[in-house]
């Protein structure tokens, strides 16, 4: 991957673009990054492309509902034409909006048409009963007077026809489809309202009806409502349009009525007459929409192209590339480096058991709200339980539990000498037995000779692990060319590794901070009874020496190569390849100006220097601050100690009931609070920081972005 400089003519630019964008393997850098989008030179183009963009969507979600899809390749044309594009994609938009709009509309229609069919035939069965049961009753009371002839009959027959018509009660009635769900809310709602003063019938429709104003296929019931008076006809209009109820009232005139209940019951293919003619003209309208939208699909990919092709604008950061991704490494490295610091396999399995139960019930975890210690916790629930483990495996190195050491592997290699052994130096102890297989011997705790023994392998062990670490960042840091800014650790801490394994293995009285001090004070001077192996003179001499190289082969070099390439394109090499570097000044974008600003070595230089010196510096301070591994596997060792001598054993040496519960309760509460919770806390911080700092600085800055090319099948895809 390399970085260059691309210089195309305005004529042939967008041609140029669009070539690119089939290749897809150039990605564009911005150069005008401090400017607002509204500050660009082609601020409008970008606006107009932008509407271009959005008719496109919509054609795309047009042919998604109808069920096409445009082409997968499509042949480009030359001498294109924006702003007839623009102009073209406007009609086809507002033809297709004016479309869907005259579409929606036959539709409703149609659905209210054939809404107002079912009420004309179920409410046209309605009046049409009603009136045979009406004609079939006047027929048998007209029966019932003409056989029971009496006096009085006359006059009762006179009396009825005398009757004032203004007395007579009008009854009004409202019909209409109600949702089927809705239909026993709704008659009870009316019954309610109207305190049982209405009539209302009810008719199932067996078929699916399509609403009007949803579009959806739903169940629905004709109902149709009598009334009387003005005040409960405006009621139940209230509670229809409550309920969604849509409503078709009959004529008012008898007459009219008859005719159209006529129509509905006896000639129903009128009535369907006029629904075919508008089904007719719904399906030649669609006819013409699929067509326009498959016009549209023969072109779509192509003016989808063109319009990502005009104008490409993208910010993006220097990268720094083949950089180590650290996160393979810190899998393993974290949580072993957490254990060294909180080594005890006793309080190891209290961590893995409270991290098991987070495990366990994730599900039903993952689906509650918690606080936020909570949540953090069980959102690390995988990294914990690693933690645990690898504590539980250095707590069985260090022969650790609740401080207490055990004879796990076999019986201890060293006894007392005599009675006052306790109290005597490390020379009160010898060794009696063979090695103790696994971890450290049980007898080292407990006596003086812990402190020399155990804590002097805690320490050199942290220097070990420390040097083993910043190593393997120096062996990463090859890949990215910082491999020579690292140079003195391997020369001087390295060799102090060395010098402790090899003294582990051969029993050497040597002193090793002797050794190391006096390796720059009198590199000459012989070594004496310190002198660990044949050559270690020779070796330590020629380590010195290569480590006072690497400060001024840090220093020098890159400053004056940096002003060579600055000559070489100010002699016309202006678009040779530009090589990874790791300085940021050196790949800093012009944002000003494309032309060449002067070099200023002087200000190089000084930043080259600020960078050796640091490095210089780093190279003790990192390795020193690996002693935190010590430092903090003592702490915890002594902590637990002092709750388990000072509390537990203590409050058991009373011979009392209330004072042994209360001690055991002071001992777990300390245990769980401090060891369990604090310290936890605390060798995971420390860990954190070794990785992030000591560790990561050596080969990762993470400061590059993903390779994002310019690309018209990735712009197709983010599109879909």
């Amino acid at each position: 991957m390399q970085l260059v400089q691309l210089i195309i003519p305005i004529e042939a630019a967008h041609r140029t673009i669009s070539y690119l964008g089939d290749l897809g393997l150039f990605q564009f850098k911005d150069l005008n990054a401090e400017k607002s989008p509204f500050q660009r030179t082609y601020a409008a183009q970008l606006k107009r492309c932008g509407e271009m963009a959005r008719k496109l969507r919509f054609f795309r979600d047009q042919m998604t509902k109808a069920g096409l899809s445009p082409p997968a390749w499509c042949s480009r044309s030359d001498g294109i034409d924006l702003d007839s594009l623009e102009v073209k994609l406007g009609e086809l938009e507002a033809e297709l909006i004016e479309m869907n709009a005259n579409h929606d509309k036959l539709k409703h229609g149609y659905s209210e048409l054939l809404e107002y069919k079912l009420v004309l035939q179920k409410a046209g069965e309605f009046f049409h009963s009603a009136q045979s049961s009406a004609a079939a009753q006047q027929k048998a009371v007209d029966a019932q007077y003409s056989t029971e002839g009496s006096i009085d009959s006359p006059l009762l027959l006179e009396q009825e026809m005398v009757t004032d018509p203004s007395k007579q009660v009008k009854l009004g009635y409202v019909s209409g489809l109600v949702l089927r769900e809705k239909a026993m809310a709704f008659e009870r709602i009316l019954f309610r309202a109207t305190r049982g003063n209405v009539f209302l019938r009810q008719s199932v429709v067996e078929e699916l009806v399509i609403d009007p104003a949803s579009g959806e296929e739903v169940e629905k019931n004709v109902f149709v409502v009598f009334f009387s008076g003005e005040r409960a006809k405006n009621k139940i209009t209230k509670i229809c349009e409550a309920f969604g109820a849509n409503l078709y009232p009959f004529k008012e005139d008898l007459g009219k009525q008859f005719q159209m209940i006529t129509e509905a019951c006896f000639f129903p293919f009128l009535v369907t007459g006029r629904l075919e003619e508008l089904k007719t003209t719904i399906d030649v309208g669609l006819a013409h929409h699929s067509n326009l939208l498959q016009t549209i699909g023969y072109q779509f990919e192509h003016w989808n192209i063109l319009k990502a092709g005009v104008l490409f604008l993208q910010q993006i950061r220097v990268a720094k590339y083949q950089e180590a991704n650290p996160g393979v490494y810190t899998i393993i490295t974290f949580p072993f480096l957490f254990a060294v610091m909180f080594g005890d396999w006793g309080h190891g399995i209290c961590l893995s058991l409270a991290t098991l139960y987070f495990i366990i019930r994730e599900k039903k975890f993952s689906s509650q709200k918690l606080g936020d210690i909570t949540e953090m916790t069980f959102g690390g629930r995988y990294v914990i339980l690693m933690m645990a483990l690898f504590s539980i495996y250095t707590g069985l190195i260090y022969n650790e539990f609740f401080s207490v050491p055990f004879e796990l592997f076999g019986p201890s290699a060293y006894a007392c000498r005599d009675l006052t052994c306790r109290d005597a130096s490390t020379e009160g102890l010898v060794k009696v037995g063979p090695t103790y297989p696994f971890g450290v011997d049980p007898k080292w705790h407990g006596t003086r000779s812990e402190l020399p023994f155990l804590n002097s392998l805690k320490m050199k062990m942290s220097i070990l692990l420390g040097v083993a670490q910043m190593n393997l960042g120096i062996i990463l840091s090859y890949f990215n060319a910082k491999f020579f800014q690292n140079e003195i650790n391997i020369c001087l801490f390295g060799y102090l590794s060395l010098l402790i394994i090899v003294k582990w293995c051969t029993g050497s009285q040597a002193d090793l901070y002797h050794v190391m001090i006096y390796m720059f004070l009198s590199p000459t001077d012989d070594l004496g009874e310190n002198q660990l192996f044949v050559g270690q003179k020779f070796l330590q001499i020629l380590l010195l020496l290569s480590a006072l190289v690497a400060v001024p082969w840090m220093l020098f070099p890159k400053p004056f190569l940096l002003k060579k390439q600055d000559q070489e394109r100010h002699q016309g090499q202006s678009y040779a390849l530009l090589h990874n570097s790791d300085d940021p000044l050196e790949m800093e974008p012009d944002h000003k100006s494309n032309s060449h600003e002067e070099f200023e070595f002087t200000e190089v230089f000084v930043h080259q220097l600020i960078h050796t010196i640091e490095f210089v510096l780093g190279a003790v301070s990192n390795t020193a601050s690996y002693l935190r591994l010590w430092a903090l596997s003592l702490a915890h060792s002594e902590l637990s100690s002092v709750f388990y001598d000072k509390v537990l054993l203590l409050a058991w040496g009373f011979n009392n009931v209330i004072i042994l519960i209360v001690g055991v309760v002071v001992f777990v509460c300390a245990t769980v609070g401090v060891l369990l919770v604090m310290e936890t806390l605390s060798a995971f911080l420390h860990a954190l920081r070794l990785h992030w700092v000591e560790f990561q600085n050596k080969f990762y800055e993470g400061n590059g972005c993903k390779f994002q090319p310019f690309s018209f099948a990735q712009l197709k895809d983010d599109d879909e």
